[in-house]
């Protein structure tokens, strides 16, 4: 299959080798997406047309039991890392606090402070899984753009792109994502809207943890996520090409 994938839901269903540049990262190899629980048949056909064999999935256990995988013959594997930012707005807002831009900015920066701090084994289960195996392979959560957001960093890190493709291909969930038809309860729209959209300032606090924590990058995969340079480069013998 050649050419831009027509796939509209899941509309934040992408191929991680779009927008990378300095390295070139195998086409229709790894994909990135959100969930994959409410596909029609043209979807889940074009999707079964790329060769899928392998599902990573970050969302948690209700997540997951509520909206099963619909694609067929894929492994299906559970990198399970529960959605605390919905949990902790819900309280908030259960608490009569009535929040804005800021304070959900904030609490989405502690979340993705927590994916470095909180959820290492996670990832570093997913980089063992592609390091298993080139098969094509589709990582995701529910809406495809923080613990998802996350993982496509780190591999897009390991496999040699620039921090500026990394914030690229960050950055296009924010044009491809259909957010909820239903407004998140207790939040005024403009509000929701930071929710349901990704931010540079979100990523940079996950690498400003990692920075604090191990000093740079590079040491976070080699020593807290299991990818030192022998890893790094079976990855790119599996997922890049020349």
């Amino acid at each position: 299959m050649s050419g831009p994938l027509q796939i509209s839901n899941p509309s934040n269903f992408r191929d991680l080798a779009e927008n990378v540049r300095t390295v070139r990262v195998r086409p229709r190899t790894l994909f990135r997406s959100d969930h994959l629980g409410a596909l029609d048949a043209h979807d889940a056909a074009q999707i079964q047309a790329l060769g899928l064999r392998r599902v990573l999935d970050f969302r948690g256990v209700h997540e997951r039991t509520s909206a099963a995988c619909c694609v067929p013959g894929v492994d299906v594997h559970s990198l399970a890392i529960e959605p605390t930012i919905v949990q902790v707005l819900a309280q908030l807002v259960q608490a009569g606090r009535r929040l804005d831009e800021a304070d959900v900015v904030h609490h989405m920066q502690d979340t993705y402070r927590g994916f470095v701090r909180g959820s290492a084994r996670r990832f570093a289960e997913f980089f063992e899984l592609l390091l298993a195996s080139d098969e094509p392979t589709v990582f995701h959560c529910t809406a495809g753009k923080d613990r998802t957001g996350m993982a496509a960093a780190l591999v897009l890190h390991a496999l040699g792109a620039t921090r500026e493709e990394i914030l690229r291909d960050y950055l296009l969930t924010n044009d491809r994502l259909k957010p909820p038809t239903i407004a998140w309860k207790g939040l005024e729209p403009h509000v929701a809207r930071v929710l349901w959209g990704v931010q540079p300032a979100f990523l940079q606090a996950a690498f400003d943890a990692v920075e604090h924590d191990w000093g740079d990058v590079d040491t976070f995969l080699a020593r807290a996520l299991g990818v030192g340079d022998a890893q790094r480069a079976r990855l790119r013998t599996l997922y890049t090409v020349g």
